[in-house]
């Protein structure tokens, strides 16, 4: 496919020096090595900046391939990136722009969380308020925190696979953690540092961080008392099983289930596992608590309100369910060792079960490049996992193998009907946050995403239950279920929440509203961050350019002809009197809107 910056026509001849060595490729592609192009005359426009260079159409500038076939690449990987962001990457090698990400630094959430609410506090004491009447740290500075990274940050592809992992190792501030915004952030922060570390490490600290234990309920665990009718509360053994590392059935490398003599499926633990596990998550509590003028010293059985949330949860043993405890693949636990050694053994055994690799690698698949992988794709995600440099759980060769392989990275794929996914709507979100240009009269990057949130259900960390915002195998009833497919973002994707995403894009990118992107509670409402469509608004002098530029940035190159001629027809008859950016605005407005809620945006393919 060719594009051009601007739409031109040129006459031109050209004298060919024969060489010895033969291309296999098409003219325009870029080897001009002794082709030279003259042109009666080079094409510049009226008011335009741009010039169509006659070389160009030899030496490959004129070429968008490379261009598309980035941001497609940066769409599974990052939030999204501007278009001169893209070109950088184009030039250079995608495993090298990943082994740059794996250098870049983590900036830690839950002291940006911190240090956002003595700002805002601050803020509000300023204006007028009591400072005992503001409250937080909460789930508001968090979110806060996590946009003012994610807008102005370096480390994308961390951030990427941050989001994915808190979609899996789900908590939710959809509950009484939406009280302890320090908690998140330091939440967040573990994911984050443990996107490019190995997942046993992070299957630890999940397990000992206060945030999880709060909320699947292994926070001040106790052992059995039959006398008192006590015995070890098992949620957090079911999820972490369930959920975290095996699923319900024994899975092959390509994600297909073993079957028994029967072709039944083959349970991959029952009610007993789930009991014997349970004896393992026992005797946790906090190993630090937060300032009070009430304790001093942390305690087994301290309510949560007191845990620093920062800080992994220790063992205290005496609570410790005693005795062996017999686990998966008939692993026992022998009597007699400490807490801690207990759960070490426990998280190794799930770690080394054979269903992990799939089970994990699947749904990173799933959230960063395709609802359905082809069994040859996700085994040889599985085999990274599985051992990789003589390591088993090695994130970084985990990501690589997703985003390198040939099914992620081939344009093949693109052609398939089974190929692609739905981007949920607030990666969609960000996308558009970050590929188009920023107002910020405040100077604050701080988002809450209330209206957003109540219009598709979504923020991060705020998924509804521990089952995340949908289910990785849930498959929409029609074409999808009927070809034996799944299409997990579509259990979100209703008549209530796809509108809601229309009507926030009708009001990020209406003129008459001039509504913010960004908004937050702690300032003036024409304060917050608007959408900036400057130089949008210089390319829509011509809809061919626009619609070619908005190509690159949301549907890579992918655009159908039926969704580009609509968008044209729509854009085209949108004039005024004279060039004023009023109407051009209103022909941004209309050609951004429909790009946002077109298909051919919302399916990553």
């Amino acid at each position: 496919m060719m594009k051009y910056v601007l739409p031109f026509s040129a006459l031109f001849f050209f004298g060919v020096l024969i060489h010895a060595q033969t291309y296999t490729d098409y003219l325009g592609a870029g080897h001009n090595s002794g082709i030279t192009v003259t042109t009666s005359s080079e094409m510049q426009r009226n008011e335009w900046n741009e010039k169509a260079a006659a070389e160009n159409t030899m030496n490959g500038k004129g070429m968008d391939s490379r261009l598309l076939e980035t941001s497609r690449f940066l769409a599974q990987a990052t939030f999204g990136c501007p278009l001169n962001y893209i070109q950088t990457v184009a030039a250079g090698s995608y495993e090298q722009w990943i082994d740059d990400q794996f250098a870049k630094p983590l900036t830690p959430f839950a002291q940006s969380t911190a240090g956002i609410y003595e700002q805002a506090k601050e803020m509000y004491v300023a204006n007028g308020g009591n400072e005992e009447d503001y409250f937080g740290p909460s789930l508001v500075h968090f979110v806060y925190a996590w946009w003012e990274h994610n807008m102005n940050n370096d480390d994308l592809l961390r951030q990427r696979v941050a989001l994915a992992l808190s979609e899996i190792v789900v908590i939710s501030s959809n509950s009484s953690l939406g009280d302890y915004g320090v908690g998140l952030g330091s939440y967040y922060d573990l994911l984050a540092q443990q996107a490019f570390g190995n997942y046993k490490d992070l299957l630890m600290g999940i397990t000992l961080h206060p945030m999880m234990a709060g909320y699947l309920s292994h926070y001040n665990n106790p052992k059995s008392n039959d006398e008192t009718n006590v015995h070890p509360d098992e949620n957090y053994a079911r999820e972490i099983m369930q959920l975290f590392t095996i699923g319900l059935y024994e899975l092959n490398d390509d994600g297909s289930y073993k079957l028994d003599q029967q072709n039944n499926r083959i349970p991959t633990y029952d009610n007993y596992d789930i009991k014997e596990l349970a004896k393992v998550f026992t005797g946790l509590s906090a190993a630090e608590i937060i300032e009070n003028e009430w304790v001093e010293d942390p305690y087994f059985g301290i309510d949560f309100w007191f845990c620093n949330k920062e800080v992994p949860l220790v063992m205290y043993d005496e609570y410790h369910e005693p005795g062996e405890k017999h686990l998966l693949n008939g692993h026992i636990i022998p009597s007699g060792q400490t807490g801690m050694k207990d759960i070490e053994d426990a998280v190794t055994n799930l770690f080394n079960h054979p269903n992990t690799g799939p089970f994990l690698c699947r749904r990173l698949i799933q959230q960063m490049v395709k609802s359905n992988p082809g069994p040859a794709y996700l085994s040889r995600v599985v085999q990274a996992f599985n051992n990789t440099n003589g390591v088993r759980g090695d994130m970084k060769a985990v990501i690589k193998a997703i985003l390198l392989d040939e099914e992620a990275r081939s344009c093949e794929y693109t052609r398939e009907a089974n190929s692609g996914k739905l981007t949920e709507p607030m990666v969609r979100y960000f996308n558009v946050c970050r590929q188009i240009d920023l107002n910020s009269p405040s100077g604050l990057d701080w988002n809450i995403g209330y209206n957003f949130y109540t219009q598709t259900g979504q923020m991060p960390l705020a998924s509804p239950t521990v089952f995340n915002f949908f289910l990785p195998d849930f498959s929409p009833n029609g074409p999808v279920s009927n070809a034996g497919l799944v299409a997990p973002e579509f259990q979100i994707h209703n008549s209530v929440t796809s509108i809601g995403f229309w009507n926030e894009v009708d009001l990020w990118t209406s003129p008459e509203w001039n509504y913010p992107v960004f908004n937050n509670w702690e300032i003036d409402w024409e304060q917050n961050t608007k959408l900036d469509f400057t130089r949008l608004i210089y390319l829509a002098r011509d809809s061919e350019v626009l619609i070619n530029e908005l190509d690159k940035l949301f549907t890579r190159g992918q655009l159908s002809p039926e969704t580009r001629a609509s968008i044209k027809a729509a854009v085209d008859p949108i004039y005024g009197s004279d060039p004023g950016i009023d109407y051009m605005h209103y022909r941004v407005k209309m050609a951004l809107y429909l790009f946002l809620v077109s298909p051919d945006y919302a399916i990553l393919k």
